[in-house]
């Protein structure tokens, strides 16, 4: 799985790694969408004026994820 990120203007595809699934437990199979409302949950935080959610690490706007 990709995570779909806007970053000055250009977007790029971040591979879902290891450290971004840290504190994350799953109690049951989940599938690629679900799994990336979690990772969107956790990594990101909404700003509702402008209606985005924006890294919480500062690297740019949440958009999705692409699941191969």
């Amino acid at each position: 799985m990709d995570l779909i990120i806007l970053n000055d203007g250009l977007y790029q595809l971040i591979p879902l790694s290891k450290q971004m699934m840290e504190h994350i437990s799953l109690s049951e199979p989940v599938n690629c969408m679900e799994l990336c409302e979690i990772i969107r949950a956790k990594l990101t935080g909404y700003v509702d004026k402008v209606n985005i959610h924006l890294m919480n690490d500062d690297s740019g706007h949440f958009y999705g994820c692409m699941c191969r």
